[in-house]
């Protein structure tokens, strides 16, 4: 795959750690990789965005932001308090589809969940990631509740003809309660695609050389790690 969109199933459950976790393990497999923000809400001019934040981390990445809007709203509702022109599908797939001509891997990071409006006409990163004829790969949190908002998620993709990579948990606790141990096997059925991943509860905290060297462990060989889904299922499914 070269272009991987990475959404989530809502807001603050570590979509950017997750993208950075992403960079990380396929610099570390030699790959080349840009990471793409269309729409950053909520910042200034000059202050670091997600793309800069999955730079700290991952290391030597392309980073490119498409728009930024200074009111943390849904980016349709934050470019036109803004005043300004929103982020269509057309720009989004056409930057990306650019990015991928000279990298190996281009992860598209959407704003909030997959059906957040980009624009006044309704188009999301879904229809971005149809142009793109792109697959989805779904951050979620690990806690109760994860079941219900991955399901509708993945049924919402594949309705638009989207495929579903997989999901990564994107803050697994240090102690996990019960709805979180059953979790790690209940989420592959709700999403109908594996579970490729579990990044740590701060993980976005570590200093950016530890960040790099743990990524692969936190990721499946299918996004360029060595994590083992059999074996972190077996750790605590059961307990």
């Amino acid at each position: 795959m070269t272009v991987q969109v990475v959404t989530g199933t809502g807001t603050e459950i570590g979509k950017t750690v997750v993208t950075a976790a992403l960079a990380a393990a396929a610099l570390a497999a030699g790959r080349t990789v840009a990471v793409l923000k269309p729409a950053q809400t909520g910042l200034l001019p000059g202050e670091p965005g997600d793309v800069e934040e999955v730079a700290r981390l991952a290391g030597p990445v392309t980073a490119a932001e498409l728009a930024r809007f200074p009111d943390p709203l849904a980016p349709a509702t934050a470019a036109r308090r803004a005043g300004a022109v929103p982020v269509g599908p057309e720009e989004v797939a056409e930057a990306a589809a650019k990015l991928a001509t000279g990298h190996d891997l281009v992860l598209v990071e959407g704003a909030g969940g997959l059906l957040v409006r980009f624009d006044g006409q309704g188009n999301t990163l879904a229809e971005a990631a149809r142009l793109l004829a792109a697959p989805v790969l779904v951050a979620v949190p690990a806690a109760l509740g994860t079941l219900n908002s991955t399901a509708l998620t993945a049924e919402a993709a594949r309705a638009r003809g989207l495929e579903v990579t997989g999901t990564v948990i994107g803050g697994w606790p240090e102690h996990p309660g019960l709805a979180e141990r059953c979790n790690t096997g209940d989420l592959t059925e709700a999403a109908g695609a594996p579970l490729l991943g579990a990044v740590p509860w701060g993980a976005g905290g570590l200093d950016p050389a530890a960040f790099r060297q743990a990524a692969p462990g936190w990721l499946a060989p299918e996004l360029h790690g060595r994590w083992d889904a059999a074996g972190f299922r077996g750790t605590w499914a059961d307990r």
